[in-house]
């Protein structure tokens, strides 16, 4: 299997306990640069995979393809953990190296351990209460939203449909022992509670 692992911001102290349990018990550990490979090392001994900053999307492709070759043999046999700055499903090279992934190793399982995002982390060093809805954004075209305290999930995602959003997941109570996560549309409830998610994406 292999892992994302969300390192957090970059104080060693912001790491999930989570985080540095799949660490330590992973058969082997790759980051994406030092500044990872530093908030791993004291747990585990990383290797740093090039992912390199640039726009050129066919070198991107390639670099990608050529990490997910490095890394396949070892997520079958046992848990590989890529460990990462922020989180790893939020503007994350883990959500590129698993979509090339998916796609030349389909048979590859994955998990993903939250780490502290730089969302949360801005609001905490900054300040800044957000007690309302707002928008992320990296100047890209917004395909995706995430409705907090969905009560209605089905009025919600009438009201997406009309915006265009055509897939759904429906979560509650998530990490707890009552968690819930439906991802056939026809299966989402009338009714959630406050601790009810839709994720919506065009």
């Amino acid at each position: 299997m292999l892992i994302g692992v969300g390192l957090g911001p970059g104080d060693p102290e912001l790491l999930t306990l989570k985080a540095v349990n799949v660490l330590k018990n992973s058969a082997k550990v790759y980051v994406p640069g030092r500044l990872a490979k530093e908030l791993v090392a004291p747990y585990a001994e990383a290797e740093i995979l090039d992912f390199p900053m640039t726009r050129d999307l066919d070198a991107l492709n390639t670099l990608w393809k050529e990490n997910a070759d490095k890394l396949v043999e070892e997520s079958k046999k046992g848990d590989v953990a890529f460990g990462l700055i922020g989180d790893p499903n939020f503007f994350s090279t883990f959500s590129h190296l698993k979509r090339i992934m998916r796609k030349y190793y389909p048979d590859v399982e994955f998990a993903t351990v939250p780490g502290i995002s730089s969302i949360t982390s801005f609001a905490a060093r900054t300040d800044v209460a957000v007690d309302t809805s707002f928008e992320v954004t990296d100047g890209s075209e917004i395909e995706h939203k995430i409705h907090l305290k969905a009560r209605h999930p089905r009025k919600i995602m009438e009201k997406l449909e009309a915006e265009g959003y055509n897939e759904f997941i429906f979560s509650e109570w998530l990490f707890s022992e009552k968690e819930v996560i439906i991802k056939e549309k026809e299966k989402i409830p009338e009714e959630g509670n406050y601790f009810s998610i839709i994720y919506a994406k065009k």
